[in-house]
């Protein structure tokens, strides 16, 4: 069994060993990973161990998770529910759907209003409630809760599915995009090598073919071996990406420009921003809460010779991007819009790739704010839309 799950692995182009499958054999025989209290081995528990014996670079683990999940799927439908359901947890599974007329009727609070009333219910509030207009809870028009519906809300807990929220009373936790993901196309990297300037620089470490011949020819056949200095693409490249939320409905095609953008550019320094750019910014998605970047650090430590590209499909509440403390995740003291002129005046070069369909950006409210701000500089995720913002980066 695990000598499959073994090949499993390596097919996922995990840079997995021999040696280092057979110390995840000595670990289980060595019973590292132990029975439960009902005597039943974990997946949860194997899953750990294995990862740590199998993965040695954090950048693997949304690899090693995906092969995990292909391999073992189904594995824990075969454990024996016996324990009593409450019937308070299965009305938590209940989703109820609204027609066009019942949302119609739901009136829109603004933000000042939003935020006070939810003041009120947290103090007023005692008990759970579901299908309701007013209380934190499920499956109502409450604009506080989950699993209803509100044109806008704050969601509390549940996962989003109206995209409607203006903010997320949660801490949620997003995966880094995969730097190593292999290109569907080798059209993103064609497109990409429009903003390539190469200068000669450095030691002598490549043969100048060209001149060897030359100087051997003139040398009466005798070999003169020339060398030049190895070309270096000079041009530097500050890459934000925007992660989680509706960017999740585009992590492959973010991935594999990612992967070219890394490829491409070998001076090249990215980081990731939820939703909008704010005060800080993060490399890890696991420690983005204990690893933060001053989004003023970055503005004094990069050049203004740096190419600025944000990637994002630019899609939330407008009050994210012009509302003090509009974050969906904390009160922001300035609004996003003020770090996204800061950052656009600091590197004059800068463009917006938008994963989004081209076709519906007119019916995003954010996407034309954003656009302004931008001033015009967005661009489709496309190859077409690729060439033009190397186009006009390498103006």
């Amino acid at each position: 069994m695990l000598i499959d799950f073994f090949y499993t692995l390596r097919s996922a182009k995990l840079p997995v060993s021999v040696k280092e499958y057979l110390t995840l054999l000595e670990a289980l025989q060595a019973d590292v990973v132990g029975p439960n209290s009902d005597g039943a081995y974990g997946i949860d528990d194997f899953y750990y161990l294995s990862r740590t014996a199998l993965v040695k670079d954090e950048k693997h683990y949304d690899k090693f998770d995906r092969a995990f999940a292909a391999y073992f799927k189904g594995v824990e439908m075969l454990a024996d529910f016996t324990k009593e359901v409450p019937l308070d947890w299965l009305k938590k599974t209940l989703e109820r759907e609204f027609t066009a007329e019942e949302k119609a009727k739901i009136e829109k609070m603004d933000w000042d209003e939003l935020m006070d009333t939810l003041k009120k219910r947290f103090e007023e509030q005692k008990e759970r409630h579901e299908g309701g207009s007013k209380w934190i809870g499920t499956g109502g028009t409450s604009p506080f809760g989950n699993g209803g519906y509100n044109p806008q809300g704050i969601r509390i807990g549940g996962a989003g599915k109206n995209k409607s929220a203006v903010k997320v009373w949660d801490q949620r936790a997003y995966k880094d995009y995969d730097d190593s993901q292999e290109l569907g196309t080798r059209n993103i990297k064609v497109a990409l090598r429009r903003l390539r300037k190469f200068a000669r620089e450095g030691h002598e470490e490549e043969l100048d073919l060209d001149h060897t011949i030359h100087s051997t020819a003139a040398n009466a056949g005798y070999l003169d071996i020339k060398m030049r200095p190895e070309r270096h693409n000079n041009v530097k490249v500050l890459l934000l990406m925007d992660v989680g939320g509706t960017m999740d409905e585009h992590i492959q095609r973010v991935e594999e420009l990612f992967s070219a953008v890394k490829t491409e550019f070998k001076h090249l320094e990215f980081y990731y921003f939820h939703n909008c750019v704010y005060d800080f910014m993060w490399k890890n998605n696991k420690r983005r809460f204990s690893e933060k970047f001053a989004t003023w650090d970055i503005l004094r430590k990069y050049n203004k010779d740096y190419k600025l590209i944000f990637v994002g499909d630019a899609t939330m509440s407008p009050y994210e991007i012009l509302q003090p403390g509009g974050s969906v995740e904390y009160n922001n003291e300035e609004a996003g819009a003020e770090w996204i002129q800061r950052l656009t005046h600091t590197f004059p070069k800068f463009a917006w790739i938008n994963p989004e369909p081209q076709g519906v950006w007119q019916y995003r409210q954010s996407i034309a704010v954003m656009q302004q701000l931008m001033s015009n500089r967005m661009y489709p995720l496309t190859l077409r839309g690729l060439e033009d913002a190397m186009r006009m980066l390498s103006k």
